[in-house]
């Protein structure tokens, strides 16, 4: 088709049937139509509070909002006595689909370079310094979701004259003049006639529940009037905690608010309260609990951020943090997150990316501080808490560095806990190249492990690591301060090279059987365990038990390899590697013993070491029916041994 046949056409549009989809498809929680009226109230609020800085004339009382139930009427007002709207704001405003007045006013603003003036002294300012909350210019017809009918009554703010807007939201509305003395001295009345449906706001309980949830950051207070004639009832008192200075906010109001928010009884161990500004400006109120959460390991791992925009909530669930700091609970609340049309739910864009970047990074850095200027109280979070932040170092390799600085640890010479990597790398020994980690699910348990005595015999310290997450993250991490992360049951110790330490009194080290006969006792041992370990070695971890297991040079670590097969991520698993230590008295008798006529008993005694070490690792015998079998074998015949 020629360009010269086309037709440019307007898009035509059946407002009745608009309406109802906007009422009906919009919006998916019916209360929300309470939080657009009194986002729009405040909205009033604050444009007059704005023109009065230019026109001293329009400063008027106290900005309140007002909620007023009237059950005999079934009828709820929402009054506020903010700018209010002449004829033709009404028939912009409330007669245009999709025109916000809002959105007029800060345009009008912006071009008129007027925003400085409301400014801080000494501020710049990018923009008008006002607060408004609507932008889409459709919330106002939320109200239809739960009215038969919607009466506005308004005057605006040095106007003698009011008018009554009226419509049923089925397409059509309806400007008349109203008497003076039936309108608001200015501002504006927004009458909703219920429909049956909806006679549970009318409740003034239902109410309040609703304004204290997502509405209690209003910049401007709000109050009920149960009933008619009744006197009103402060539910806010138009500034949140968050938007207050510092230091007019007192321990005590920190702590009722981090319970509230929280839903715990404790004391927070750590309030960190801050205004970021410049490209991006947003406040944060967080705290750390003084005590776990009930939910902190809960499958989902989802953290409680209240998000707010513009004081009002959106939601008490964003991602605002990631999952290894979910245990932080906090509010945010930001004017520049872009929003859905519903403002039910936050759009991804760089603007939520950055803030969500920011405030983990203050969080991390508030922990730093703590750490270094008060350990005691560090220590606290750190029991409580350590085990979720460790999850960071396998999770978010970015902030390894500074989870590095912050994690504490039990060792096998600290076994009461609190040490730092760069405590642990300060005690290195001579000719030590790496730092040595032992996996576990219970720190005693690990202190007695075998496989610790021959580092512990070289006074090499090893971390003790008992949580789940630690058989990840130190599989991933490259090392710290130059010095790699090796496991202590993992290949061959390799710690010939750092020098015994003899203690004072201590005797001489046992000699080990001749080589050969230690050779022979090696190869029957193979044999007797083929199908159960993958080599028989002498071991230098060693320098108290008989024997232990470790994973092969090549093979994941014993812990990780257990957690992984628990989860069905191993399709099979690896033998192990048994060591055994040549200088032990049962390892000399049991050499003895090659050779001889009692083939049985030799078995038994090989199988029962296998058994026993895998009993020091926690875990039990492969076949427990034999285990029993052979140990009441050598017990009887240990038994029937005449006494020396």
């Amino acid at each position: 088709m020629s360009e010269a046949a086309g037709h440019t056409r307007a898009f035509q549009a059946d407002v009745a049937r608009l309406l109802h989809l906007m009422v009906h498809s919009v919006y998916s929680d019916r209360d929300i139509f309470l939080r657009e009226l009194l986002s729009n109230a405040a909205d009033a609020c604050e444009k007059l509070r704005y023109e009065a800085l230019a026109d001293p004339a329009l400063a008027a009382a106290p900005f309140a909002i007002t909620i007023s139930i009237d059950k005999d009427a079934q009828k709820l007002a929402i009054e506020d006595n903010g700018i209010g709207m002449s004829e033709d704001d009404l028939a912009d405003s409330l007669g245009t689909i999709a025109r916000s007045g809002t959105r007029a006013f800060l345009d009008r603003v912006s071009a008129d370079g007027q925003g400085a003036s409301a400014a801080k002294e000494g501020e710049e300012s990018a923009g008008p310094a006002v607060d408004l909350i609507g932008q889409f210019g459709i919330g106002f017809y939320s109200a239809f979701m739960v009215a038969d009918h919607v009466d506005v009554l308004t005057r605006r703010a040095g106007s003698n004259e009011a008018f009554l807007w009226r419509s049923d939201g089925k397409g059509s509305f309806s400007i008349a003049p109203l008497p003076l003395e039936e309108a608001p001295v200015h501002g504006t009345r927004v009458i909703l006639h219920l429909n049956d449906a909806s006679k549970d706001y009318l409740e003034p309980g239902r109410i309040e529940q609703i304004v204290r949830e997502h509405l209690s950051a209003l910049t401007a207070p709000i109050e009920l009037v149960e009933s008619k004639g009744a006197e009103p009832r402060r539910l806010t008192d138009g500034a949140a905690l968050w938007t207050k200075p510092k230091s007019a906010i007192s321990e005590h109001d920190y702590t009722e608010f981090y319970r509230d928010l929280a839903r715990q009884f404790d004391e927070p161990a750590l309030t960190v309260h801050w205004r970021a500004e410049g490209r991006h400006e947003y406040a944060v109120l967080a705290f750390i609990p003084g005590s776990r959460p009930l939910d902190l390991f809960d499958p989902a791992r989802q953290g409680r951020a209240k998000l707010y925009v513009r004081h009002v909530l959106i939601t008490d669930d964003a991602e605002v943090l990631p999952r290894w700091l979910r245990f932080v609970r906090l509010v945010v609340d930001s004017a520049d997150l872009p929003l859905n049309v519903s403002r039910e739910m936050i759009q991804e864009s760089p603007i939520f990316v950055a803030i969500k970047k920011g405030v983990a990074n203050r969080i991390l850095q508030e922990l730093t501080k703590l750490a270094e200027s008060e350990p005691e109280k560090f220590a606290s979070i750190w029991e409580h808490f350590g085990s979720v932040l460790k999850e960071g170092l396998y999770e978010d390799p970015e902030k390894r560095d500074a989870l590095f600085a912050l994690a504490r640890f039990a060792t096998s010479t600290h076994p009461e806990g609190g040490r730092s990597l760069k405590d642990y790398v300060a005690g290195l020994q001579e000719n030590q190249t790496a730092i040595y980690y032992l996996l576990g699910e219970d720190v005693k348990r690990l202190a007695a492990s075998p496989q610790i005595e021959g580092f512990r015999a070289r006074g090499i310290e090893v971390l003790l690591l008992p949580d789940p997450i630690d058989a990840f993250w130190v599989a991933t991490a490259v090392g710290f301060d130059g010095k790699p992360f090796k496991s202590v049951t993992q290949g061959a110790a390799d710690i010939k090279s750092v020098p015994l330490q003899k203690k004072e009194g201590e005797d001489a080290a046992s000699e080990e059987p001749p080589a050969a006969r230690l050779a022979t006792l090696f190869a029957l041992m193979k044999q007797v365990l083929t199908d159960a370990v993958e080599d028989v070695r002498a071991s230098d971890r060693l320098s108290e038990s008989p024997a232990c297991l470790v994973a092969s040079d090549h093979g994941p670590d014993r812990r990780l390899e257990r957690l992984l097969a628990e989860h069905g991520q191993l399709g099979a698993t690896t033998k192990p590697v048994l060591e055994v230590n040549p200088t032990h008295p049962l390892i000399k008798a049991l050499v003895g013993l090659v050779g001889g006529p009692d083939k049985q008993k030799i078995e038994d005694i090989i199988w029962l070491l296998l058994d026993e070490a895998r009993l020091m690792e926690g875990e039990k015998p492969a076949d427990a029916p034999h285990f029993a079998t052979r140990l009441t074998r050598v017990l009887l015949e240990a038994a029937s041994q005449p006494a020396a």
